[in-house]
């Protein structure tokens, strides 16, 4: 198997020596409209293609706005699950009365076990987050959301990978 996963951007495997190396998180940083969705939708579609199965996680937009980006370029996303943070918040529960905890704390950590099951029943070669600041928002502080990440990237990386 290829060390490294093609991204699917024209360039920029020349650039990356073939893809970016496999097992890894990479985060894609830039303000709104820089094309971090586009290029998330890229590296998806390039493993699809490629055989590999594929999950795209969306917390902050809507099927609507997916669909809007993917049919500006003219792609189709069949064979990549996708999955909505309105449809986990739905799974999640997380109207439900609390009064041990504060409620961003039960929010992050219940969005965290839905986002990580939704992982373990795809057991998807690639999977793109968009965007982790939504669960920036729920985690309230630095400290909090780096753990989160940290556990959460721990616990998929110990998956068995073909």
């Amino acid at each position: 198997m290829n060390t490294r996963a093609s991204t699917g951007v024209p360039g920029l495997d020349e650039v990356l020596r073939g893809g970016l190396p496999r097992d890894r998180i990479y985060l894609v940083q830039g303000d709104p409209g820089v094309g971090k969705t586009t290029v998330g939708l890229q590296f998806l579609l390039e493993g699809r293609d490629r055989g590999e199965k594929c999950l795209y996680i969306a917390l902050s937009e809507t099927r609507p706005e997916i669909d809007g980006v993917v049919d500006s370029h003219g792609w189709d996303l069949s064979g990549i699950e996708v999955v909505e943070l309105s449809a986990i918040d739905q799974s999640a529960g997380l109207e439900e009365q609390n009064s041990l905890f504060q409620a961003s704390e039960v929010e992050l950590n219940e969005t965290t076990r839905v986002l990580l099951s939704h992982v373990e029943r795809v057991n998807p070669d690639r999977v793109v987050f968009d965007s982790l600041s939504e669960l920036r928002l729920l985690a309230q502080n630095a400290l909090r959301y780096r753990r989160q990440i940290s556990a959460s990237s721990s616990t998929s990386a110990t998956r068995s990978r073909p």
